[in-house]
């Protein structure tokens, strides 16, 4: 489980196929890499991914076909630069909303205007989740945890602070750009339990 909080930004070193042509193996540098330990969760750009190895520069990752066809993972490349955060601890302060670094789908930047020191971004995203975002609801933008301000079906704002922009990727994001979302899992919970009634309805039945 994440938080939300940026702690650090990284760059692709390393970015392979495996050999079974689907999955991808990458490296990433992390000021923190030395401390992690083999098995451990990191997010990257809001993706849980699984530390396999790790020296005191950068740790490696390796990413699914599921992840590359739901996230942006796929058009990454060396010198890609990604947000970090590593998972939550018991003494850890959640100063976001709680993240599980699952992303649900990815979202377009459809505007970016300057309004003072702050900067108003909007992003489109698919109608299919639009009863998952709300006026001051929490949202996930490529592991970094925001507020909504507003929004219609397909698409919402935010405001981004310049603090946020400058420990981020979020001041480097362009028009166009293709970004990870993930709503808010007790959002989800919510929808899941008022749609099923309780039961599972996307589990197969025998």
């Amino acid at each position: 489980m994440f938080t939300g909080l940026v702690e650090a930004v990284g760059r692709i070193t390393r970015y392979n196929h495996e050999k079974d042509g689907v999955s991808v193996r990458l490296s990433v540098t992390a000021p923190f890499s030395s401390a992690l330990e083999i098995g451990e969760s990191v997010a990257l750009n809001g993706i849980c991914l699984t530390v396999v190895e790790k020296n005191a520069e950068a740790f490696v990752v390796q990413a699914t076909p599921t992840t590359l066809a739901l996230t942006t993972l796929g058009s990454w490349q060396v010198g890609t630069a990604v947000n970090l955060e590593r998972s939550v601890t018991p003494a850890t302060r959640l100063g976001g909303h709680w993240v599980l670094g699952h992303i649900d789908s990815t979202g377009t930047i459809l505007d970016l205007v300057d309004n003072g020191d702050a900067s108003v971004i909007t992003v489109r995203y698919p109608t299919d989740f639009s009863d998952l975002v709300l006026p001051l609801g929490s949202i996930t933008i490529d592991g970094v945890s925001l507020t909504v301000v507003s929004g219609k079906e397909n698409w919402f704002t935010i405001t981004v602070i310049p603090h946020t922009k400058a420990v981020t990727t979020l001041g480097n994001w362009r028009l166009g750009q293709s970004v990870n979302l993930e709503f808010d899992v007790l959002g989800k919970y919510v929808k899941h339990l008022l749609q099923g009634n309780g039961e599972n309805q996307w589990l197969q039945k025998d």
